[in-house]
């Protein structure tokens, strides 16, 4: 310790400062990091432990699959034995089939008479309306030509009245305007005589006339100016508004009767999709491509024998919906493009139908190309969307498995989902993510998909054709019905509407005219006024002087002119009322001819609108009749031949199944070996069908769940029961190893607390000893739980014996001694080869010092071990020996 560190030791008041001098602290700290790393390891065996608990369970669980795998071996026996109740069950179920079917062909073959009666007489009665309908076209054809010369006359008669009309109306106006302009001349004339009086009164009254008066006339005549500016510069505001207003109620009937043709645009195609719907519920195959393919599917019954094999379509005939018409617009929002088109096993068959479809006019007819041969497809589970929701293919029925097909590969029908609403859409298609699902449709005709991290949402088509799936019309035509009525309120309502809007903007007009009027009057007023008043202003101005008799003169000469030309405009007056009457002549006999021409040509006009009317009634019932033959032949070809042929090949059919069957059940098994098992009564093939099924499902999904075979699962048991007790074994013996070093541990511990404490006594004793030397006592108080060490010293001079248990307490050179004495101490417990003090005795007097001197050479001396002190007082007092050796330094300032 330097004198620094003992200084440091002695001030310091805290007793943990002064436990660091204590050496055995790292052996302490050495022994506590043992005890938390036995701690770790004892957690880390407790997680190896706990890691076989799953390992355990996997164990349990094997256990569980075996006993599991036993019972499908006892499914798989049952299997067998239910594959052979059911291959003979088909035998005996073919032979129930045959007889019900001979039963059915009688039936059928006793309906041929009645149909075939039926199609004879609706035939009778299509010629007879054929012939009808021959003679009436011709009846109308006369009478369109004797109609068509009267037509063009009464044209004719009408455009001359218009053009005597408008010659009228144009003499009419002239004359109104050469009258306004003869009054105008008059009124100048009656003005220029009132002016020459006016100049002769003035002439005399100039004289006399004083200034103020003439000014206060001007005031005046100037203030009525102003008056009548501002009364005509409101009328003419109240002209643009009323303009304006004129011009909004313009653009809103216009509105309206643009809003009137939508209504009648709507109401129209309510009543054509009305009469399609009718047309519908006569003949269904009409909804998919109309009356034209009626023709077409004549026409390819005409030209059956060029086909390789007889086309198939429209596919919409084919198609039901299940549980019903829920979902008919989302289904035709999905397939609808598929609906019309028609099937075919080949190109050749292909280009014969499109010769079928120029032949009825058909237009381009939708014609997909397919294998006829391939059997119905089967689609597994796994390829469908895997969702609650129905499919396009889930809701509808065809006994057709070629549509079926078409349907499947050309349409795609089983990934087309179908939900309710748009937000049910949503996340199905976007958020969802199911495999396999192309788009979603829904009921209000919305189609959502997804290409990549594209999402697209498509808006219902308003032009799509709803409803032709439909298993019954009314709903939609009672709604188009509601519709139809709604329409024509709407438009009786904009009629209406567009009646008061007119009345109002004739009002408007009325109003406006009247302000014409007022306007104009304004103006003329104004310009009177202002004349007046610019004569006022002439008549006392500079020019007042000049001589009256020359304005009197030349006023006399106007007047002889505007004369003059009064007369000429009288005369013209009267050319005009002469042209004017012989117009007015002309119009009315023209109109007189007019009139007796149409009433003339009303009774043949009539007589052609009741033709037409008579011929549409016939051709209507023509229609009507020829969609009951039509219907009759096709109950006798749909419902009676084809039912017949169809029951005989069926029949025929059976018979080869039987063989088949019989043949097949016999390779499985004998019939005896089914008698002896209890026979098939009571069971038939879809009962055991349905049982195998179920069995086989349950025997795939136990099979799907254990894929092992059960001889596997039991070695894998074996293993891992092998592999667990050797874990167990090693973590039992990391548990024993474990415990050892705890064991020794504690040994160590305690060997550690006893040689402390033997320590602590030591050290106590060596301090007391070496502080003897000088007369005093003290004690080392030194606790290894607290980490605490203390110092306490007792001097002889101290009268009341108390203990100083602070060094701060002493004086410089006891707390050097002691220090000393503790240094000391320290020593004799510990190793070293070189031991060093420095400037240990700076504070000591001299007898301390002398004391301190012998005391280390002499503990030097009995230790052994070489030592170096370093002091800056008077060594001479300290004794010579071979040991000892004395080095003295020379002053700094000598």
């Amino acid at each position: 310790m330097s004198q620094d560190k003992s200084r440091e030791f002695l001030h310091s008041g805290n007793d943990k400062d002064k436990f660091k001098a204590s050496l055995l602290q790292q052996v302490n700290d050495l022994l506590q990091n043992i005890d938390e790393h036995l701690k770790s390891a004892n957690a880390l065996v407790h997680e190896l432990e706990e890691s076989i608990k799953p390992m355990l369970k996997e164990l349990d669980e094997l256990q569980g699959k075996i006993k599991n795998m036993e019972h499908v071996e006892e499914i798989s026996q049952r299997v067998q034995q239910l594959k052979k109740k059911l291959a003979w069950s088909w035998v005996y179920d073919v032979d129930k089939q045959l007889e019900e079917q001979r039963t059915k062909i009688g039936r059928l073959k006793d309906r041929i008479p009645a149909c075939q009666a039926k199609i004879d007489y609706q035939l009778s009665v299509v010629e007879e309306l054929m012939e009808r309908i021959s003679k009436k076209k011709a009846q109308i054809a006369c009478m369109m030509e004797n109609t068509s010369e009267v037509r063009r006359m009464k044209d004719e008669l009408q455009q001359t009245l218009s053009l005597a009309t408008k010659e009228k109306l144009e003499l009419e106006e002239e004359y109104g305007r050469k009258g306004n302009q003869l009054q105008k001349m008059v009124k100048h004339v009656s003005f220029l005589e009132q002016q020459i009086q006016d100049i002769h009164e003035q002439h005399v009254k100039n004289t006399q006339a004083e200034e103020s008066e003439i000014e206060e006339k001007l005031k005046g005549l100037q203030c009525e100016v102003d008056a009548t500016a501002s009364s005509l510069a409101s009328l003419k505001e109240e002209e643009s508004a009323l303009l304006e207003s004129l011009n909004e109620g313009s653009s809103e009937i216009r509105k309206i009767a643009d809003e009137i043709e939508d209504f009648e645009r709507k109401r129209r195609e309510i009543e054509h999709s009305i009469r399609e719907i009718n047309q519908h519920q006569i003949n269904k195959v009409t909804a998919f491509g109309g009356d034209k393919v009626i023709n077409l599917l004549r026409a390819i019954e005409r030209h059956q024998e060029r086909f390789k094999k007889p086309p198939i379509g429209p596919i919409g005939a084919h198609l039901t919906l299940v549980n019903g018409d829920t979902w008919a617009f989302a289904v035709e929002n999905a397939i609808g493009r598929l609906l019309n088109t028609f099937i075919v096993a080949n190109h050749k068959d292909a280009l014969v139908l499109r010769g079928c479809a120029r032949e009825a006019s058909y237009g381009h007819v939708p014609i997909v190309i397919y294998d006829f041969a391939r059997p119905r497809l089967d689609i597994r589970p796994h390829m469908l969307p895997q969702t609650n929701h129905p499919t396009t293919l889930s809701v509808l029925h065809t006994e057709n498995h070629i549509v079926y097909n078409v349907l499947v590969d050309m349409g795609d029908a089983e990934r087309q989902v179908l939900v309710r609403d748009y937000d049910i859409g949503k996340a199905v298609a976007f958020e969802q993510r199911i495999q396999n699902l192309k788009e979603v449709h829904t009921l209000d005709g919305y189609k959502m998909f997804s290409r990549g991290s594209v999402q697209t949402i498509l808006p219902p088509n308003r032009k799509l054709r709803r409803g032709r799936l439909c298993s019954s019309f009314d709903g939609q035509i009672n709604d188009l019905q509601r519709d139809a009525s709604h329409v024509n309120e709407e438009a009786q309502q904009r009629r209406r509407r567009k009646r008061d809007v007119e009345g109002r903007l004739q009002d408007l007009q009325d109003d406006l005219q009247s302000v014409k009027r007022r306007r104009l009057n304004a103006e003329r007023n104004l310009m009177s006024k202002k004349l007046a008043l610019q004569d006022v202003k002439n008549a006392y101005g500079a020019e007042a002087n000049a001589s009256s008799a020359s304005n009197v003169d030349e006023l006399h000469q106007e007047i002889s002119k505007v004369h003059e030309e009064v007369q000429e405009k009288k005369m013209l007056l009267e050319k005009l009322q002469v042209r004017m009457n012989e117009a007015e002549a002309k119009a009315n006999k023209l109109k007189v001819s007019f009139e007796n021409l149409c009433e003339s040509a009303k009774g043949e006009i009539d007589a052609f609108d009741k033709a037409e009317n008579d011929l549409i009634k016939l051709e209507q019932a023509l229609h009507d009749e020829e969609a009951k033959k039509a219907h009759y032949e096709v109950i006798m070809n749909n419902k009676v031949l084809s039912l017949i042929k169809e029951a005989e090949a069926h029949y025929q059919e059976l018979e080869k199944n039987r063989l088949e069957s019989c043949r097949k059940a016999s390779i499985i098994c004998p019939e005896s070996e089914i008698e002896a098992l209890g026979g098939c009564e009571g069971s038939n093939p879809e009962q055991l069908s349905a049982q195998l099924t179920r069995l086989n499902q349950r025997l795939q999904h136990e099979s799907q769940r254990y894929s092992e075979s059960i001889d596997d699962l039991r070695m894998l048991y074996e293993k891992k029961e092998r592999k667990i007790s050797k874990k167990k074994k090693i973590y039992k013996g990391f548990r024993e190893k474990l415990h050892a070093c705890e064991t020794a541990l504690g040994l160590r511990r305690e060997k550690f607390d006893r040689n402390a404490s033997y320590l602590k006594r030591q050290l106590t004793w060596q301090f007391n000893r070496h502080l003897g030397k000088k007369g005093i006592s003290g004690n080392i108080k030194l606790s290894y739980e607290e980490k605490t060490l203390s110092v306490e010293v007792k001097m002889p001079q101290d009268a009341s014996s108390s203990t100083v248990r602070d060094t701060r307490g002493l004086s410089g050179g006891e707390r050097s001694f002691s220090t000393l004495c503790f240094a000391l101490a320290l020593h004799e417990l510990t190793e070293a080869p070189f031991r060093a003090m420095d400037e240990f005795d700076v504070f000591m007097d001299a007898v301390s010092r002398k004391i301190s001197l012998d005391t280390l050479v002499d503990f030097a001396l009995a230790l052994g071990s070489q030592w170096i002190l370093i002091t800056p007082h008077d060594i001479s007092m300290v004794k010579q020996g071979e040991r000892i050796k004395k080095q003295q330094m020379a002053a700094p300032r000598s």
